[in-house]
């Protein structure tokens, strides 16, 4: 079954249908008898790298069509078809070849010689063992090679492809696969998501491309397909794997088939799309205020949502629910996007026959957890950071997952909702892993082209620091990057999306994000945010394989990282505390200030909140707490800059997202006991008040803004339903109910439990208002002014100072100063915010102030203010220049 030319042995067609219609996705045809290490690399199609290889002997490519070969150390290899001679090379390679394959380890260098290269895309199709041999042709060392050198090298042109996957017009269907190493493809058609195939078309090779192709003369619009295809995988050997389509723009229930439209179809668009137009088109980058959110958290408790419509993408398209009200009112008050956890097609939860165990409990009960834990897998929930098919919307929130016409025409009707209700949205992507690789069920790439779309170690094993057991991805290989990217141009350009937030961005190359960047801003003709995570960790960090998306690395793109700084300067401690930690390390609104005491270590944390309010620039100088004027950059974070960006675009500013507890939850570590329940959402509006006040883009987790539990969880992702719920009628927000499941809680629980015991901590329907309305008050005081959003790093140099810094500082108290003077959308000349953390009153003299006629900002005055205190306690004696502001409070003083 090998290829010769452009041309293929088919697989039998009897075979072949029983193949489609098999229970069994894969059969091995001819198993390997041994699995070996891939410790060798290509390069390029001509030049391979074998680390810790000596110059001793000669060196030889065994191949075997079968995947026959047996080699042993001290024997003669057995099993080959065939043998390519390979030699010793002393060449200099090109820069960037030397640059991509920088963290192989030094070994020698070897070169097919060129009469040989026009075999090579034949031999790819079959193993290919390397060897070193004594004159004898005896066995002194051998490796499998890793292939993606050499076939981003051969397949160059397949970049440029812009039709892969499926293509129908009225009178074609076409579909395209890239699959260089298989030695047949065909195409398995089905009528319906789950009818038996009556057809299998055997797909053409382009020896130039790598891509398999089939062109038929009707629309097949509304079917289904697989692909079938026989292929060698290392240590496994022949498989005839039965796969979807990498490029799956829909699939049959739990992602079986991949479904056959076009998705500019009429069909597939509902009314008005076309017309339909994100709001706020010159929106800048600085005046992002997002929201996040789960879909299936959105809704799922939502008991004004229709029954049908619960978790699913159309509990958007009800504007009159709890939920959509809530959004609407933050539309209004000034947040801009809706960011989405993932709403791909992800492979955690069953789309068809998921369940919705019965929950009971007490406060610190392990029932809840218990039941919870016992479903999970087979309940509806997951976050969903588990891809399957990147290009697909998420069955799991269609009315009809195995109608793969729903998903699409039901995704786009709650984008199109959101747009009509004034907000943006933005879409978690998750391209640094795949659910699974190898021979598994969900796995897609590795079983199309084994061993090319994901990043491995040096004994060609998959690197999993993203995830376990999940495969890291590797978007530098030229058609992982290329999947990458047209999935997201998909994305804006046909449902419309506004913005990206990337998941662990750091382990994609820069390169790769900024030819993405660029494209966006072709095809859409407008300004796509790019937003991600930077942590640097794992086999990329430090730039060990390539320039990374990370924090300290993309200084001038204009392409966004979260900022952890910040956040651990307000919450306390670090994401991965645990233990006793959890309580002792206080963050600067929970603890660090006790009565507004001038102590060294409120001092730096004060400072690197200020760092977060700057927008995290680099160059931004300050007087910092020990008297010295600094860069940013020079403040220290954990061994690294605290600032680290070029532009306040650059930087993402939060204190809570969907990772690890709420801040709600953290601050019951932290905070003493006895603390009030209003004292409670007044801590959490410091929280929410430095990320409204930091210049950047502000980020908020859904549920911030109504004191959200999730009963002291530390990472939900798995916790189904019962500790992922939002209240949209503000009666409770599910703390204290229940021990967190105990897979990553339970050394927590002796802490843990007497907190959900003590019933003076669950605020009730009061304080959840009071922080809903507070929440929506900074907003809008944040949407009031420019000078909040600022849009360059010039501005914030120019307009942003701080007072109260340095030695003898009240470092309870910061006090920013923004100077309006000529600036658009400023609407004052001046503003100062102060940001108290003290439980007391605190006085701040500003000689600066002296005769300026400052008043409370509008906000504030108003007749509905959420925080009364602050308009009866809050003032400015201009003589002076003495600003007094209430015990935990942020408050905003403006000169007209």
């Amino acid at each position: 079954m090998l290829i010769s030319g452009a041309s293929a042995q088919t697989i039998d067609r009897r075979a072949a249908i029983a193949a489609c219609n098999a229970s069994e996705f894969a059969s091995v045809l001819h198993p390997a008898p041994v699995k070996y290490e891939a410790s060798a690399y290509w390069l390029s199609q001509q030049f391979v790298k074998w680390p810790g290889a000596s110059k001793v002997g000669r060196f030889s490519l065994y191949y075997s069509a079968l995947g026959q070969i047996q080699a042993v150390v001290g024997a003669k290899l057995s099993g080959a078809d065939g043998v390519v001679s390979l030699a010793v090379s002393d060449k200099i390679l090109p820069v960037a070849l030397t640059n991509r394959f920088k963290f192989v380890e030094n070994g020698l260098l070897l070169r097919l010689a060129d009469a040989d290269l026009a075999r090579m895309p034949n031999l790819h199709k079959q193993q290919i063992f390397l060897v070193q041999e004594d004159p004898n042709g005896v066995v002194l060392k051998s490796a499998s090679l890793q292939i993606p050198g050499a076939l981003d090298d051969l397949y160059s042109s397949a970049k440029e492809i812009r039709d892969l996957g499926v293509h129908v017009t009225a009178r074609q269907t076409s579909f395209k696969l890239w699959a260089p190493t298989a030695q047949v493809v065909g195409l398995c058609l089905y009528d319906q998501a789950n009818s038996r195939a009556n057809t299998f078309e055997p797909m053409q090779w382009n020896a130039n491309s790598g891509i398999w192709s089939l062109q038929k003369g009707i629309s097949l619009k509304g079917k289904y397909y697989q692909y079938l295809l026989d292929v060698y995988v290392p240590g496994v050997g022949v498989v005839r794997n039965r796969v979807t389509d990498p490029y799956s723009i829909s699939l049959s229930g739990d992602s079986k088939r991949s479904y056959i439209a076009q998705l500019d179809s009429p069909a597939l668009q509902p009314k008005g799309w076309g017309a339909t137009s994100s709001p706020r088109k010159d929106l800048a980058q600085t005046d992002m205020a997002v929201y996040e959110l789960h879909v299936r958290d959105f809704s799922i408790n939502d008991a004004t949502v229709g029954l049908a419509h619960r978790g699913k993408y159309l509990a958007f398209t009800e504007p009159a629910s709890r939920g959509m009200r809530h959004l609407q009112a933050l539309a209004q008050a000034g947040i801009t996007d809706v960011h989405l956890l993932p709403v791909f097609d992800f492979a955690s939860v069953p789309e068809k026959g998921c369940v919705s165990p019965l929950i009971q409990g007490g406060a610190d009960s392990e029932t809840q957890q218990a039941s919870s834990s016992v479903a999970a897998g087979q309940d509806c929930y997951n976050w969903g950071y588990d891809p399957f098919h990147y290009n697909a919307p998420e069955g799991s929130y269609s009315t009809n997952a195995d109608d793969g016409a729903k998903r699409i025409f039901e995704f786009r009707q709650m984008v199109q909702a959101l747009h009509k209700a004034g907000l943006r949205v933005g879409m978690d992507v998750v391209y640094n892993h795949t659910d699974a690789v190898g021979q598994k069920a969900t796995s897609v790439l590795d079983r199309i082209v084994p061993g090319y779309y994901h990043r491995l170690d040096a004994l060609g094993q998959v690197e999993q620091s993203t995830c376990t057991p999940c495969g890291n991805t590797a978007t530098e290989n030229m058609m992982m990057g290329k999947l990458m990217i047209d999935s997201v141009l998909q994305w804006a350009t046909q449902y419309k999306i506004d913005s990206f937030r990337f998941d662990l961005m750091a382990h994609q190359p820069r390169a790769v994000m900024e030819e993405l960047q660029a494209k966006l801003r072709a095809q859409t003709g407008r300004e796509i945010q790019l937003l991600g995570e930077g942590w640097n960790f794992g086999e990329v960090a430090n730039g060990a394989r390539f320039v990374q998306a990370s924090q300290l690395s993309l200084n001038g793109t204009g392409i966004a990282t979260f900022s952890d700084r910040g956040r651990d300067a307000v919450r306390g401690g670090g994401a991965g505390d645990t233990g006793a930690d959890l309580m002792r390390h206080k963050g600067y609104i929970n603890g660090l200030a006790d009565q507004g005491a001038a102590a060294s270590d409120l001092a730096k944390t004060a400072d690197m909140v200020r760092v977060g309010l700057t927008g995290s620039l680099r160059d931004f100088s300050m007087t910092s707490y020990d008297g010295s004027i600094k860069n940013l950059e020079q403040i220290d974070y954990a061994g690294q800059p605290a600032a680290y960006v070029s532009e306040p675009a650059e930087v993402v500013n939060y204190v809570e997202n969907h990772d690890n507890q709420t801040l709600f939850d953290i601050n019951v570590y932290k905070l003493p006991q006895d603390t009030s329940r209003i004292d409670r959402v007044r801590v959490q509006m410091l929280g929410v008040a430095i990320t409204a006040f930091s210049q950047g883009i502000a980020y908020f987790h859904a549920g911030v803004d109504i004191l959200r539990s999730k009963s002291m969880d530390r990472n939900s992702y798995n916790s189904g339903d019962w500790f992922n719920r939002l209240d949209w009628s503000y009666q409770d927000n599910y703390f204290a109910t229940g021990l967190p499941p105990k897979a990553d809680n339970a050394d927590a629980y002796p802490m843990i439990a007497p907190l959900l015991a003590n019933s003076l901590i669950k605020p009730g329907s009061p304080e959840i208002a009071l922080a809903r309305d507070m929440f929506r008050d900074l907003l809008k005081i944040r949407s009031s002014s420019s000078l909040f959003r600022l849009r360059s790093a010039a501005d914030v140099r120019q307009r942003l100072h701080f007072d109260n810094l340095g030695v003898g500082q009240n470092a309870a108290v910061i006090v920013g100063h923004l100077d309006g003077a000529g600036y658009s959308g400023a609407n004052f000349k001046s503003l100062r915010y102060f940001i108290n953390v003290a439980t007391n009153s605190q006085q701040i003299q500003i000689p600066d102030a002296l005769g300026i006629d400052y008043v409370l900002h509008p906000v504030h005055t108003d007749v509905n203010a959420a925080d009364k205190r602050i308009a009866a306690m809050a003032n400015f004696n201009t003589a002076s220049g003495s600003f007094s502001v209430p015990a935990r409070s942020a408050v905003v003083f403006v000169q007209k």
